[in-house]
């Protein structure tokens, strides 16, 4: 009876690719050196009345063409994803000293003149902004009227409802918006403004005037 031949790949083929411990640092072209050097070995010591089968041999090769591919597309990927990245970072190095809405419920204010803001999904009757200080005490509301969707900056002149100046600090505000009766989820933003920029493992990262940091998509408006 004859033996069959299989296409499977023995594992010291698979070490031989792709490296065992030293996976990280081994090149593309180590990886094509050891699998040639493995493979010559293995024809040379073939047993002449069982020599390789040929589909085995085909299975191996593509199996070093697979492996030396993604190789090659890791590299252009990262190199991809550097050169987005830098480019990216140059850019956002132009916002530096810009004010930038964001999400957030607080504002500070400051010699009379408080900014923020606030992003409607979708048009609205009725919006009213209600600002509060430290202990949720109504301070100013603002009734904005019928209001189309997108986002706004806000600024508030620091008076309370009865016309007296608020003192400077920090606010916390809230935002009602309905639409024939049935309320919108409207969001709240807070200004800020970028103070820098940076690189991280989640990309290009703003730095803010209060010590947060945001990335790109999390900026509403520049200002």
């Amino acid at each position: 009876m004859s033996t069959v031949q299989t296409n499977q790949v023995s594992t010291s083929l698979l070490n031989a690719v792709n490296g065992t411990n030293s996976t990280a640092t081994s090149s593309t072209q180590e990886a094509q050196d050891r699998f040639m050097k493995l493979l010559v070995t293995q024809m040379k010591n073939q047993d002449p009345l069982n020599p390789l089968d040929n589909a085995q041999v085909t299975s191996q090769l593509a199996q070093l063409s697979t492996v030396t591919g993604i190789d090659k597309l890791n590299t252009t990927v990262e190199s991809l994803i550097t050169n987005v990245q830098s480019s990216q970072t140059l850019q956002a190095t132009n916002m530096i000293g810009h004010n930038v809405l964001v999400s957030g419920s607080s504002t500070t204010l400051s010699n009379g003149s408080s900014l923020f803001g606030i992003e409607l999904p979708a048009s609205a009757s009725s919006v009213t902004v209600t600002i509060r200080d430290s202990a949720g005490n109504a301070v100013r509301t603002m009734a904005l009227g019928a209001v189309e969707a997108g986002t706004y900056p806000l600024q508030w002149d620091g008076k309370n409802d009865q016309g007296v100046a608020a003192a400077n600090g920090t606010y916390k505000f809230e935002v009602s918006a309905k639409s024939s009766g049935q309320a919108i989820a409207a969001t709240t933003l807070s200004m800020a403004q970028v103070a820098g920029v940076s690189n991280s493992t989640q990309g290009v990262q703003l730095k803010l005037s209060d010590a947060t940091s945001i990335g790109l998509s999390d900026i509403k408006q520049i200002l």
